[in-house]
């Protein structure tokens, strides 16, 4: 599949890079800033662990869901309505999460805060590849991916501190002060980036369902999610890793995950040189197997019994470097399927991407053990996105 249409220069001067950023870090920010806090959460409404880690789950789910409706929509109404309106329900569900009397009403005023995030989320990639050229896409969103990781790099530490300090109802009503904040600045700054004609008539249809019939998109879309977002089944377990498996105190807990975080952030900046000087597919290719070995690494001291500190964040943070180098290569080759759905393309793998988070969320809390199934999950999903990655290559290349 092809646009001619996309081809050319972009018809909108593109926003400061920064913009597009800071809407979708605010998405997978809050789900991080919060995690530090989920054991303190837990007694505070007399809450299981297991039930009070849904506040988790069900954010990454939510984020999996609502991209299905910003991508096409905004395809066919615009970017700027549907982004400012997501904003504004992630402002409001913050201040319910921050009121929440039981541990249920958290849950369900988390979920609405992801459909709120989720649309800077998809959108700030779109808003991305709208105002660039084909050729430019992935340096941008490694770049942008770059600015995104400082967000969640320092999400934990945030997390942590807010809580020890002002409780952890606290960190909500940060999160609505970002969002609002977020609301001024679309509103003053952000043009409609929409290409003029994109999602007209039943050609838009067509072009959506061709994604979904693409092995191409397909393999992108599933390896994606493998290769990036499945880290959270470590970040959901992590407090409980370190915490109960590994005798540290709670508050170290949002100190290793933003080590590990920060190792997004630096394989974004690889990301960000390599580009132009290696082919994407190998790139794609050899980064995830990066965060394969990592893996191994892990479950391989987890059987043995050797598990520590310094292993467990030494093996992350490797993976995670493999996660920052992946992520915005796997995402413009998704996007390059068909050019003329761009916010489809993206919302579709956003949500790809998101639903594999919650699934290997929801996975790591079965077993009785979360340092063993974290790092199983970490490498069944790496072998699949090796799988899924090779296959979309293929379809391309025939295709």
């Amino acid at each position: 599949m092809s646009g001619s249409a996309r081809q050319g220069a972009p018809a909108v001067r593109p926003p400061p890079l920064w913009l597009p950023a800071l809407f979708a870090f605010s998405g997978t920010f809050a789900m991080h800033v919060f995690v530090p806090a989920l054991t303190i959460a837990a007694e505070d409404l007399s809450a299981s662990a297991g039930t009070v880690q849904m506040a988790v789950s069900l954010y990454i789910l939510g984020l999996a869901g609502g991209q299905l409706v910003y991508g096409p929509v905004s395809d066919r109404f615009g970017r700027r309505p549907l982004l400012m309106a997501g904003l504004a329900l992630y402002t409001v569900a913050g201040i319910a999460a921050a009121m929440a009397p039981n541990v249920e009403a958290l849950v369900a005023a988390r979920l609405f805060q992801a459909l709120g995030g989720c649309a800077g989320l998809v959108l700030g990639r779109t808003i991305v590849r709208d105002t660039a050229s084909p050729e430019d896409t992935a340096r941008r969103l490694a770049l942008m991916n770059l600015m995104m990781t400082v967000g969640p790099a320092v999400a934990p530490i945030v997390g942590a501190a807010l809580a020890a300090a002002f409780g952890w109802r606290s960190i909500f009503d940060a999160l609505s002060l970002l969002g609002l904040v977020n609301l001024l600045l679309a509103w003053r700054l952000l043009p409609e980036t929409r290409p003029p004609g994109a999602g007209a008539g039943g050609a838009f249809l067509r072009h959506c369902a061709g994604l979904l019939r693409s092995r191409a998109f397909i393999g992108y879309a599933i390896g994606g999610g493998c290769a990036t977002t499945a880290m959270y089944a470590f970040v959901a377990s992590a407090p409980f890793i370190f915490v109960h498996t590994l005798g540290r105190p709670a508050h170290e807990a949002g100190i290793y995950l933003a080590l590990l975080v920060s190792g997004v952030w630096l394989g974004s900046a690889l990301a960000s040189r390599l580009i132009g000087k290696v082919a994407l597919a190998k790139l794609l290719l050899r980064a995830n197997l990066v965060s394969v070995l990592a893996a191994c690494v892990l479950l391989t001291a987890v059987l043995a019994g050797q598990l520590s500190v310094a292993l467990t964040v030494g093996a992350m943070f490797a993976y995670t470097v493999g996660v920052g180098i992946a992520a915005p290569a796997s995402l413009t080759q998704a996007m390059g399927v068909d050019p003329r759905v761009i916010g489809s393309a993206s919302g579709l793998y956003g949500c790809t991407q998101m639903a594999v988070g919650a699934l290997c969320t929801a996975l790591v809390g079965i077993g009785g053990d979360p340092a063993l199934m974290a790092a199983a999950i970490l490498v069944g999903a790496g072998i699949l996105g090796q799988a899924c990655f090779r296959m979309a290559l293929r379809a391309q290349k025939r295709g």
